[in-house]
């Protein structure tokens, strides 16, 4: 993880290259529509603050293992975080599969939902997945730029596979990019290992 000055310094740098971009817009919309640059848009709501070097769109590879899987395979994957400027955070992750060469091979997991900060510096994270899985997790700041958590509740639909808890911990690394590490039990599967990734700021 880097210390505070050190992150200020790559976040300057940084802000160079994405400080023009933003997640598009439609025109018309009566309402603040979502940022994920806050240099635009509405004020973040200050119950978010703790939760600030999260908001961007993130870009990069990973990797996924499982015991009931061939692995490891590498993935892609773009993470959206932005706000319209009330007290949460919407989340976004789209990731796709990659061949040893890095082509495309097929989509792969998607997941949106919402951080929600509250009083005492904890946070909630609802997550919805593709797969019919939806995760209420709960967590707090390890530091202030990383984020542990761990599922309270895991509702799957009839047809989904079993997963029956999840971990994850997120933090800003390096230059400025986003790590995170992800453990799930699933399938009969104690807690364990599943996914982990570094993505790079690309709007922000």
């Amino acid at each position: 993880m880097t210390d505070g000055n050190e992150a200020i310094e790559a976040a300057a740098e940084r802000a160079k290259l994405t400080r023009w971009r933003n997640i598009p817009q439609l025109d018309g919309l009566p309402i603040d529509g979502d940022t994920a640059n806050l240099r635009e848009g509405p004020n973040l709501h200050d119950a978010c603050l703790p939760l600030l070097p999260l908001i961007g769109v993130w870009r990069g590879e990973g990797q996924v293992d499982y015991p009931t899987m061939e692995g490891p395979r590498t993935f892609a994957q773009q993470v959206t975080i932005a706000h319209d400027g009330r007290p949460f955070l919407y989340h976004e992750a789209r990731s796709w599969l990659l061949d040893a060469e890095g082509n495309v091979l097929r989509m792969a997991a998607r997941e949106t939902g919402w951080w929600r900060p509250q009083p005492d510096g904890s946070f909630e994270l609802l997550l919805a997945h593709n797969t019919g899985i939806l995760e209420v997790f709960y967590g707090k700041p390890r530091t202030q730029t990383s984020w542990e958590m761990g599922t309270d509740a895991v509702v799957r639909t009839v047809s989904a596979k079993e997963v029956t808890a999840a971990k994850r911990l997120y933090g800003i690394i390096g230059d400025g990019d986003l790590g995170y590490v992800e453990e799930r039990a699933m399938a009969g599967q104690s807690l364990q290992p599943h996914t982990s990734a570094r993505l790079e700021r690309v709007v922000g």
